[in-house]
């Protein structure tokens, strides 16, 4: 089975969850953005992430908004799954932003990050990195890869989400972010995209949206 959680900020004990307890070793768990066990670098955080990666289960993740890009460069991407991918260790990946990978039959259209709110007050290379947004590249490889299969997937997996479903449900007034190129990309590929459901992070909490979108936090959801 595919699973799917929002942002774990370097939290173990999201892990020691009694759902996550029983994920199996033919299961994959992948976690929307701001994953965090890639963030100081500390000899704690190393720790940590070598617990995750001898998980039964394979864990991806998306970048987000807070991220490190500068430790997430150190890894080299590698094909995966139909998309790409850093093998980080073990079980753990970080999926590549416009990946549209193939797992376990279902096409999963993969795209992280996000603009950090709050990045006047953080520190460039610190706790704020500029590739938290992506790059015009980024969008052309994305949508030449939804191109390659017909602008059709199965579900589409972010961190951030389009303009439209924020300004619905007010989510970007309680984040206080404003709309940025990212969302309006989104919102191209909402429009000329065919999808089960849409699933997003970032915005700390567990909404159901419509049929078509969900907002997800701490759930640990199944695809199907």
């Amino acid at each position: 089975m595919i699973y799917i959680t929002g942002d774990t900020h370097g939290d173990v004990e999201r892990f020691e969850a009694k759902p996550l307890r029983r994920l199996k070793k033919t299961d994959t768990l992948i976690v929307l953005g701001d994953f965090g066990f890639l963030w100081d670098g500390s000899r704690e955080e190393k720790k940590k992430l070598a617990w995750l990666a001898k998980r039964r289960y394979k864990v991806l993740f998306l970048d987000g908004c807070h991220d490190n890009y500068d430790l997430l460069r150190d890894y080299a991407p590698e094909d995966f799954c139909g998309g790409r991918a850093r093998h980080i260790q073990g079980n753990v990946y970080h999926v590549l932003r416009g990946s549209v990978l193939t797992i376990e039959g279902k096409k999963l259209l993969c795209f992280g990050g996000g603009e950090s709110e709050d990045k006047e007050e953080r520190e460039e290379g610190v706790n704020w990195w500029r590739a938290e947004l992506p790059t015009s590249d980024e969008l052309e490889w994305c949508a030449q890869n939804l191109l390659a299969c017909g602008n059709q997937v199965d579900y589409i997996l972010t961190h951030d989400a389009p303009t439209r479903l924020l300004e619905f449900t007010q989510l970007n007034k309680d984040k206080g972010s404003q709309p940025n190129w990212l969302h309006a990309f989104f919102d191209k590929v909402m429009l000329n995209t065919g999808y089960k459901a849409w699933y997003f992070g970032r915005y700390h909490r567990d909404q159901y949206l419509s049929q078509k979108a969900r907002a997800v936090f701490c759930s640990v959801l199944p695809l199907e």
